[in-house]
């Protein structure tokens, strides 16, 4: 049995979305709303989660708010004794839905933000959402929540870092959370056009270190580095299977958000069989937790339980074998992987790439 604890599920509710953001993180085939689990599948898998021992719930798609049951597990979460978080792009939602999330027990509330300037927004989101999203924060801030604000920097907009973050602070989030793109699903179709140069990280890093000091005790600022500049990979989602569980909009299990990616692995459906014996048993959990299954350098490294070598998805995309160390990591074989992608990138003429954009294949239905 693995001493591995479950500490937060992550609820991916559904694929349907109203945005169609370049960098979207969902993956390249998408689960369509006749595949999505039931109510009562969801509120089951909840429960059990919690009898896991688990304390967090992050309720999260696509858009959660595109089902109609949304209320319904956040009470769910709440009768289970977890803390309840709703990742939301704000379409969708009213003040009069707002209230009855709130009254359901939702605890947190993450809203996205595309940028601070809205001709930007509605671009990179595919869609002219940005004013919407300037009322549902004024809405959130009438209640007692917990209001975190995401937005993702890129080399078109990392450059006006200090305007995004006073943005933050008019509307008066709790945290904010600044996160460079991670180059899946969509956002590696557009690689080329958002990678920041290592000029502009830089650049990045006192910025943030002097809002983090101005802004102590009013917002907390976290900040996300893009892995291509990074000496050393970050622990993917803590490790993998060592903390945290996805569940897609059909059920399947899974450790991370892109794992699917990986050829070979089988991932158990929630739908149908208990949580424990997903997280404790199944092959597809097992295969990357502990140290087994580690190549050289990361079997000898002595930083393999601190990034666990990193990501697995990403391994695949760059090196072409999940097992791999991370190019990312300075000391990988493979860096040479990544240092090709930053010089295709920065020698990229950024204002004359078309974007791919995120268009989901299923039309929203409710």
């Amino acid at each position: 049995m693995s001493a591995a604890v479950l500490k937060a599920l992550i609820a991916e509710i559904t694929h349907r979305c109203p945005l169609h953001c370049v960098y979207c993180s969902n993956p390249l085939e998408m689960h369509s709303v006749e595949n999505e689990l039931s109510t009562a599948q969801w509120m089951r898998i909840i429960q059990e989660a919690a009898e896991l021992g688990c304390w967090h719930l992050h309720l999260t798609g696509g858009e959660p708010l595109s089902r109609k049951d949304t209320e319904q597990l956040i009470r769910a979460g709440r009768e289970a004794g977890l803390y309840v978080n709703l990742i939301t792009s704000g379409l969708g939602l009213t003040q009069e839905r707002l209230q009855q999330l709130v009254d359901a027990g939702l605890d947190h509330i993450q809203l996205s933000f595309q940028d601070s300037e809205e001709a930007e927004a509605n671009t990179v989101s595919g869609t002219r959402a940005h004013a919407y999203k300037l009322r549902v924060a004024e809405w959130i801030r009438e209640h007692r929540l917990a209001f975190t604000l995401n937005l993702v920097v890129h080399r078109r907009n990392v450059d006006r870092l200090e305007q995004l973050i006073r943005f933050a602070e008019r509307l008066k989030a709790d945290k904010l959370e600044i996160a460079n793109v991670q180059y899946y699903g969509w956002a590696f179709q557009n690689r080329a056009k958002l990678l920041p140069t290592l000029e502009q990280v830089r650049a990045s890093l006192p910025i943030i270190e002097d809002a983090r000091k101005r802004l102590t005790g009013t917002m907390r600022i976290e900040y996300v580095l893009p892995d291509y500049y990074a000496k050393y990979p970050k622990p993917c989602m803590g490790g993998w299977g060592r903390g945290l569980m996805l569940i897609d909009p059909a059920g399947r299990a899974m450790p991370c958000h892109a794992a699917a990616v990986i050829p070979g692995l089988e991932f158990p459906n929630a739908g149908e069989l208990s949580l424990r014996s997903i997280w404790e048993g199944s092959a597809a959990f097992q295969r990357f937790r502990g140290e087994a299954w580690m190549q050289e350098p990361c079997r000898s490294c002595e930083r393999r339980e601190i990034d666990f070598g990193g990501c697995r998805c990403q391994a695949l995309m760059l090196a072409g074998d999940a097992v791999a160390t991370d190019p990312v990591c300075s000391l990988s074989p493979s860096r040479k992987f990544v240092e090709e992608a930053i010089e295709m990138a920065v020698a990229h003429d950024t204002k004359s790439q078309v974007w791919v954009y995120r268009i989901d294949p299923v039309a929203l239905k409710t």
